[in-house]
């Protein structure tokens, strides 16, 4: 894989960028597409330094190794108990083990976020609201009269004395009931999502790298809700033959496999994960670019066909768009494909689960994932 083909470079520098500050920026990008390996990362900053003369004689990439250290990005893992990192020139693969850090994993995961929330256009705070006014624990800037249990924290005392000076004048102070205001309120609510990641062999074939950028959504999407809305939840599972969850932590690492794609599989865990959710709003995103082409059968054989759509096989999607329907979990399905029968087939699962479906390219899937979830919040949320 040529990662080179996601890069530009120009002559231009900003003039308050450090040496390590421009390496890291270049090392940032390379471990997200490497998955965190650190060796094949720095194999290609090397190539990269060679075509673009990245560093200087003052500053080597054995220097940015030495700060990535210092600054606690990676770490050393010792085998038998010796060793150093290896020099430049040097086979670092017959040292020690080299591996990001979680302050690293981290700083992919901001600047994941970065990328791709950075380029929304958004009006207000964008906070995820019910619509409705009353006792609640996010302010509107709006103000009413006082309600008999309104919560005294929220009386606008400037704008209550103002109402009482002019309502019963300058010389005997008197502040009644009828004169207080209180700061209008909306309650937050929360929401669950579920995000499907589809690690099918196809999501690297054709010389297109699919999987990094369905990485960056799951990782910017993370760090999202962990940080602005804490009281939603984020749960990530990954599908090819079987489905199965993974740690957010493990986003930097996560691989395609030489999989087929069980859909069927990958929505029965999303619902299962739902289930166990309190949170009445709930939903699940998809992200996939091929077709449902496995099943796992009650005897653990599984049953597989990519030739085509499997009647037998696409049924039983249908039907697990229906069942979550019946739950109220709306499924979003981003489908980076553009044959026509996979869009038809995604349109019919759609209108079974009577849920959404964009059909997109790589370009911009960021971008699409984040105004969806938070038009979906305000939806769901009145």
């Amino acid at each position: 894989m040529d990662v080179r083909k996601g890069f530009r470079f120009s002559t231009y520098e900003p003039a308050d960028q450090t040496p390590f500050e421009k390496l890291f920026d270049i090392f940032q990008e390379l471990i997200t597409h490497t998955s965190g390996d650190f060796d094949e990362a720095i194999d290609w900053l090397h190539e990269l330094d060679k075509e673009y003369g990245l560093t200087t004689d003052e500053y080597t990439i054995d220097d940015f190794i030495e700060d990535l250290k210092q600054k606690g990005y990676i770490r050393e893992e010792l085998e038998d108990g010796v060793g150093k990192m290896g020099q430049e020139g040097e086979d670092r693969k017959d040292g020690p083990k080299v591996s990001i850090t979680a302050k690293m994993e981290r700083i992919i995961r901001k600047r994941a976020l970065d990328q791709i929330f950075g380029k929304l256009k958004r009006s207000g705070s964008g906070n995820h609201k019910t619509g409705k006014s009353g006792q609640g624990d996010e302010h509107t800037g709006d103000l009413r009269e006082y309600r008999y249990g309104d919560d005294l924290k929220n009386i606008a005392m400037t704008e209550s004395l103002k109402n009482a000076q002019i309502n019963h004048g300058m010389d005997a102070f008197v502040l009644r009931e009828e004169d207080l205001v209180v700061e209008d309120t909306q309650h937050k609510a929360q929401m669950s999502t579920v995000l499907m990641i589809d690690i099918s062999h196809s999501m690297i074939l054709y010389g297109e790298d699919r999987i990094t950028p369905a990485k960056k959504v799951a990782m910017a999407l993370a760090e999202l809700i962990t940080t602005r809305y804490p009281k939603d939840t984020l749960d990530i599972l990954v599908f090819g033959n079987d489905a199965w969850p993974i740690p957010i932590k493990d986003l930097p690492y996560l691989k395609v496999g030489p999989y087929h794609t069980n859909t069927v599989a990958g929505l029965q865990l999303a619902m299962d994960m739902l289930r166990r959710k309190r949170n009445t709003n709930k939903q699940i995103f998809m992200i996939t670019d091929g077709k449902p082409s496995c099943l796992r059968m009650p005897d653990g054989t599984y049953y597989k066909n990519s030739v085509g759509l499997d009647d037998f096989i696409v049924e039983k999607c249908y039907n697990m768009a229906r069942q979550a329907q019946k739950l109220h979990i709306p499924i979003t399905t981003f489908m980076i494909a553009q044959d026509p029968y996979l869009m038809q087939f995604i349109r019919q699962f759609t209108k079974a689960n009577k849920g959404k479906a964009f059909f997109t390219g790589l370009k911009g899937l960021g971008e699409m994932i984040f105004e969806d979830y938070e038009t979906n919040r305000r939806k769901r949320l009145k």
